[in-house]
Formats: C-alpha cells, sequence, structure tokens
C-alpha cells in the first residue's frame, strides 16, 4: 500500500511548480525547452496545474517572466491548469499583471491560475536599511502529532535582502525614483480591474478574465492575511520557509471570509520532492541540493544545479551547513512509497487540499522519471 493510501485518506491533487533551473553544463534556452516538455509529463501523469516561478538575476534559473514561459507551456499543452508562482508584485502594476494574463486567458481561456507574491521588497514607509541577521543559529525543530518535521525558522532573510545581488535587482527592475504601494492596495486595485469595478478604468483584455487569482506566502504574515480577508486561495510555501509553513496557513484560515467565488478556505503547500527508484538512488540524485541553497541563502543567486559529482566536491563550513540545514532536513527524498508517505505527512499537518511539488535533477530525465514514479504511487495514474 502506498503511503497517499495508508489510514484510508484519498491522496489530495498534485501539482507541479517549476522554477526552470539551468544545470552545470547547460544554458537557459536548454532549460526552457525541457520545462516546456517536462510539462507536456506533467499533464500526461495526471498533475492538475503546473505553475512557473519568477526570479531574477539567478546565473541557475530561466524563469525570469512567468506570463512569457506560461504562454509556452499552455500552447504545448491541452489541459493542465498553468499559472504564476508567483508574479512578484513588487515591481509591477496592477494594471500590467491584469493585462498580461487578460492575454493568457483570451488564448487558454479557463486554463489560468494567476499567482501574486510580494517579492520582499521593503514596504512604503518601511525605515530603509534595518537589521541585519546572520545566518540561524543551531537549534532542534519540533514533530507535529502527524509527524511533520518543523525546524526552527530560518532568520537570516534581512541579510540575504541586503546582498548587493538583490539591491542590483530592486535597482534594475524599477524605475528610478519609483515607488512600490502597500501590498494590500496592489492587490485591492488588481481584483477591481478584473471585476470591472476600478474607477474610470477598463482593461482590454483582462476584465472579465476568467482566471483563477491566488496569493501565496511563507509566513503568518501579510500575504496570509490577505489572501484570507480576501476570500482568495493561498499557497504555502514548506519548500521556501519550512519553519513558518504551519503559522502561515493558521493565519489563512483565521482570516477566511467567504468571497463571491469562495466559500471555504483553500490551501496548497509546496514541497521539494526527489523521487528515485530506490532511496539510495534518490539520494544521489538529489546529492546537488545542499550547495545549490547554499548559493541562493549567500547571496550570489541560485548556481546552475551541479552534477552529484560537483557536489560532492563543494568546500562546507559549519557556517554554511547551518544555512540550509532547514531545507536539506525538509527535503522529501526516496523511493516512490517513501516520498508518497512524507507527502501525505505534509498534507494531514498542514490540512492542505492539495500538494505542489518542486523537482530539481541534474539530468533532465531524472527530473521527468521522478514526477512520473510520484505519480504511479500517488495514484494519478
Amino acid at each position: 500500500m502506498s503511503g497517499s493510501e495508508s489510514g484510508g485518506m484519498s491522496p489530495v491533487p498534485l501539482s507541479v511548480l517549476d522554477l526552470v533551473p539551468l544545470t552545470s553544463g547547460s544554458d537557459a534556452a536548454t532549460a526552457l525547452h525541457r520545462t516546456v516538455r517536462l510539462a507536456r509529463s506533467a499533464e500526461e501523469f495526471g498533475y492538475r496545474r503546473y505553475w512557473l516561478a519568477e526570479h531574477h538575476l539567478n546565473p541557475g534559473v530561466a524563469g525570469s517572466s512567468p506570463a512569457l514561459v506560461i504562454q509556452a507551456v499552455a500552447q504545448a499543452t491541452s489541459r493542465i491548469r498553468v499559472g504564476s508562482g508567483a508574479v512578484l508584485l513588487g515591481h509591477r502594476t496592477p494594471l500590467s499583471v491584469v493585462e498580461e494574463f487578460g492575454i493568457l486567458d483570451a488564448f487558454f481561456p479557463g486554463r489560468i491560475d494567476l499567482g501574486l507574491g510580494r517579492s520582499g521588497r521593503p514596504r512604503v514607509g518601511a525605515p530603509p536599511g534595518g537589521p541585519v541577521q546572520a545566518a540561524p543559529e543551531p537549534g532542534e525543530g519540533t514533530f507535529t502529532d502527524e509527524g511533520l518535521y518543523v525546524p526552527p525558522r530560518f532568520t537570516g532573510l534581512a541579510k540575504l535582502l541586503h546582498s548587493p545581488r538583490f539591491q542590483r535587482q530592486l535597482e534594475l527592475l524599477q524605475q528610478p525614483g519609483a515607488r512600490t504601494p502597500p501590498y494590500a492596495d496592489q492587490l485591492a486595485e488588481l481584483l477591481d480591474l478584473l471585476a470591472g469595478t476600478s474607477p474610470g478604468a477598463r482593461a482590454v483584455p483582462g476584465t472579465d478574465a476568467d482566471v483563477e487569482v491566488w496569493v501565496l506566502g511563507s509566513s503568518g504574515g501579510e500575504s496570509a492575511e490577505l489572501a484570507g480577508a480576501r476570500g482568495l486561495p493561498f499557497a504555502a510555501n514548506y519548500h521556501v520557509s519550512p519553519g513558518t509553513v504551519l503559522d502561515a496557513v493558521e493565519a489563512y484560515r483565521a482570516a477566511f471570509k467567504p468571497s463571491r467565488g469562495r466559500d471555504e478556505p483553500y490551501v496548497v503547500v509546496s514541497a521539494d520532492v526527489v523521487v528515485g527508484e530506490d532511496d539510495a538512488a534518490a539520494r544521489e540524485l538529489a546529492a546537488g541540493y545542499a550547495p545549490w541553497v547554499r548559493s541562493i541563502r549567500g547571496g550570489e543567486g541560485a548556481i546552475p544545479y551541479p552534477t552529484p559529482e560537483e557536489a560532492r566536491r563543494h568546500p562546507w563550513t559549519d557556517e554554511d551547513r547551518e544555512l540550509v540545514r532547514d531545507r536539506v532536513d525538509t527535503q522529501f527524498v526516496g523511493a516512490p512509497a517513501t516520498v508518497a508517505e512524507q507527502l501525505t505527512v505534509l498534507q494531514r499537518a498542514t490540512g492542505a487540499d492539495e500538494l505542489l511539488v518542486t523537482t530539481i535533477t541534474h539530468d533532465h530525465g531524472d527530473r521527468v522519471r521522478s514526477y512520473e514514479l510520484l505519480a504511479r504511487e500517488w495514484g494519478l495514474i
């Protein structure tokens, strides 16, 4: 019996989050074409939706424009929902987002998800600078009653946001002197534009587009509360911030108010996953994960995903190990039954209505196979 079937529970739907990763020795064009091929496979395997992330100035990530990649993926598929995970509103206007996704809906009606993120940009009125925290101190996490490991929360975000790469990213993504409005105001304007209730403005295309709006968040703060207050579905990022996922889903559900489109809260929870033919094979496929996460949290941006051999040559310090420990300890790696059981624990602990799986391996065939093995174990195919 698979882990997804143990205890008599029907497995929840599975979906895919794709960062469009480059691997060592490849290039952006290769990564983008691989994403399209993977999306076709994900549709064949029975995944519900295929989301594309937005990242900038990362040497190992090619997903800088979700709308453009969504168009390519939706064109290459026919049934699977395709969306953003997430469009970052910190350097966008609500109108530009609504118009882009209105165009996507016109070409692919009823298949487009508009996932929104706040992007880590300081809020208007926030004091400049702010405390820069060091890497997390060693600590022990906890286990929920269901057996989910929740590590200590990551405390190095402020240091990451003050890195030269991130500061340069802010310079390039926003016009000089421009000020980002509060996230709540941006979300309200975007929803008004979609509904046709924005005073004196009608987005063509965009207004009345049949897109499903989501909010993504990593903590129990503003994003979770706004998603709940607006009656929108919410995606909580266990794969980004495993130490705060329970806070995020709790805050969302506590704030939820029924909306015209949704009577009950709906939560998707993400997880980093690598599935192999057996546990040992999966651990080998996942060997590059730790140095890849270290490159992100170290401030230089995601490196091209290394081979297992390259990963083993990485020089580690104690500080580096602590920097990535929460992410490494919460990656689900193993044979199909092993990972299915881990995902079932995650679903039970969070009450997730759907799980969002993100997988990176150096070899593209291994990545596709990981999704196939999981889909078979989960009962999708």
